[in-house]
């Protein structure tokens, strides 16, 4: 049994001209120990997925329509409240992408590290307060015994997203959800935030949903690749594939807007042109047809279904059907040379 397992998740935000659909259908799975990447471009609904995992979707601006969000097989979106705070932190545990705006400005970060040990652990007074300490050490913040009297604004950038992680693992939960924590960050401190997270899950045996934009990032970290795009998933495939044989063109665009090392000098990046669909305006069929340069008639009148692909995993594109149902693409069509290879 997977230790996280979302079916059909669908979740809506009130708008002018009505319920919008942020997600729509969203299906995945994450193992005990496994990190799993959730990509997509921003407003594609990640982040608003991992919050609708977590039960912090609070009507009535927003609200979880449909689905299931089965953590160690138990379905949290039919918990009640007390219940799901009781897994919140002790069973999974959220990193957020903006550390200033998710720590409290006017408690120092040893007060806000040793709240959650109090609630979820039972740990108290000194022993709360050496566990902290044990944590910053851990998420590698130098003098870690005297960051616990700072305040957030007294830390960098990267520091306070140490303490974010740390906090996140005070209690020992067996799935973090990752969301964006590079953004703020430049690229040297990016790294090693990613080591740190990277080496941590594999040292405490903890699961991780990384979710990012920045399909870059994910070769070194995750496991299995699910990609977004405007409430759905559009591609499902295990890392090494989805980088050497992308099928759906969407995953092309996002593959040919990363840099990389072995491209000739004075190449060029290739933007997937446009923006995603406005919510409340979603296309008839395929949502990213209006941005596709393969888009046929086909794809603009009916919706595809997420279908298996012959060498395993899941695409929503009309073009990756067997010919006799409509299917046109090979993978020589492809605009994203393999960035791994084959193992």
């Amino acid at each position: 049994m997977a230790l996280l397992e979302v079916q059909d998740l669908r979740t809506e935000f009130r708008a002018a001209r009505g319920p919008v659909a942020a997600v729509d259908g969203v299906s995945f799975s994450v193992d005990a120990g496994e990190m799993v990447a959730l990509v997509g471009e921003s407003g594609c609904g990640k982040s608003a997925t991992a919050q609708s995992i977590m039960g912090l979707i609070v009507p009535p601006a927003g609200r979880v329509t449909g689905g299931k969000v089965l953590f160690e097989g138990r379905d949290l979106l039919r918990m009640k409240p007390r219940e799901l705070r009781a897994v919140r932190g002790g069973g999974m545990a959220m990193i957020f992408q903006d550390p200033m705006t998710s720590l409290n400005p006017v408690l120092t970060i040893g007060r806000q590290l040793t709240e959650a040990l109090a609630v979820h652990m039972g740990l108290r007074g000194r022993a709360a307060h050496s566990r902290a300490a044990e944590l910053l050490e851990m998420v590698r913040i130098p003098a870690a015994e005297s960051r616990l009297a700072s305040y957030p604004h007294q830390l960098s950038g990267g520091m306070r997203q140490r303490v974010m992680i740390a906090m996140a693992l005070s209690c020992e939960p067996r799935l973090i959800l990752a969301d964006e924590i590079t953004t703020a960050l430049d690229v040297t401190i990016q790294a090693q935030i990613l080591e740190l997270l990277r080496d941590l899950a594999r040292d405490t045996g903890t699961a991780v949903l990384f979710i990012t934009h920045d399909l870059g990032v994910v070769a070194g970290m995750a496991e299995r690749v699910n990609v977004m795009y405007a409430g759905q998933i559009v591609e499902r495939a295990g890392t090494v594939a989805l980088f050497h044989r992308p099928r759906m063109p969407y995953t092309w665009g996002l593959l040919g807007s990363v840099p990389r090392l072995d491209q000739a000098r004075g190449g060029r990046l290739r933007p997937i042109a446009g923006q995603p669909p406005e919510l409340s305006a979603m296309p008839e069929g395929c949502r990213f047809a209006p941005r596709c340069n393969h888009a046929r008639d086909i794809c603009r009148d009916s919706p595809p279904p997420l279908t298996p692909v012959p060498e395993g995993g899941l695409t929503r594109c009309w073009g990756m059907r067997p010919a006799a149902e409509g299917g046109w693409l090979s993978p020589d069509d492809r605009h994203a040379e393999p960035m791994i290879k084959e193992a």
